[in-house]
């Protein structure tokens, strides 16, 4: 075996760990990202560069892929939106029932004008590879700050009794606080203890920015048809919002469990 590949959600440093140890000590580890609309990668594996632990080892072939701040400026070393400033093979060109292509634009032009932006949270580092922190319209701002869901869930996920976890930003009291639902292994419950550990594990191990202000267990999680967690239409229901395309959920039932399970207002 000299490739193992990784993808559907990002490989964290303990994933790198544990092929090494336990796996083989010399494969070629290589994580990517992309996505199902774009029937590709935008950044992902090469059998020619280095592996760093927790990182995605370059741009795919053919992708100019940059990592932009919100004023449109390339960073390095710095979280921000994932780019692609110019158009690339795969690259679709328009959605169903849009003839006019307002939705199309919407989804990915209107960040920037004329240029991709995917709605990933990265960081590509000088050595010419890649953090994927998450959805960065699920980001999380406390105090202003923008916090990646996944620097949250990689503490959370190391709880053997917490089967899945979410994280969303609620509106509170002139800023964002953040609310932590957890589904738990089947007897478990959610008590101080376990709430006191969680807390302490995310502040050791993320920082105390993303040190959930509320914990709640609930008995399932709603994803879309492809399996994919949706922390925006979770969002929507504790705001009391409607949630934006519904049809597209595999278990809709599942957010009558995130209904008044936190107060809207201070």
């Amino acid at each position: 075996m000299r490739i193992i590949g990784s993808t559907g959600s990002t490989l964290l440093p303990e994933g790198f760990d544990y092929v090494y140890r336990d796996v083989k000590k010399d494969v070629c580890l290589s994580s990517f990202s992309g996505g199902t609309d774009i029937i590709s990668g935008f950044v992902g594996g090469s059998p020619t560069l280095p592996v760093h632990r927790g990182e995605i080892q370059g741009k795919a072939l053919g992708m100019a892929v940059e990592i932009w701040s919100d004023s449109g400026k390339k960073v390095i070393g710095e979280k921000g939106e994932l780019v692609c400033t110019r158009a690339f093979p795969s690259m679709p060109i328009g959605f169903w029932k849009d003839e006019a292509g307002a939705r199309y634009r919407a989804a990915y032009f209107e960040k920037f004008p004329g240029v991709w932006a995917h709605g990933d949270f990265a960081e590509e580092t000088p050595n010419g590879g890649f953090f994927i922190y998450g959805r960065s319209d699920a980001t999380l701002n406390p105090g202003g700050v923008r916090i990646g869901t996944a620097e949250l869930y990689r503490q959370v996920e190391r709880f053997d009794d917490i089967l899945e976890s979410v994280a969303i930003g609620q509106d509170w009291d002139g800023d964002t606080r953040i609310v932590l639902f957890v589904v738990l292994r089947e007897g478990k419950a959610l008590n101080d203890d376990l709430v006191t550990s969680l807390k302490k594990q995310i502040k050791d191990g993320a920082s105390p920015r993303h040190v959930p202000a509320k914990i709640v267990q609930v008995p399932e999680i709603p994803r879309t048809r492809s399996g994919k967690i949706t922390e925006l239409a979770i969002r929507d229901v504790v705001h009391a919002r409607p949630v934006k395309n519904a049809e597209a959920l595999a278990n809709p039932q599942a957010l009558d469990h995130f209904r008044d399970r936190v107060e809207l207002r201070a």
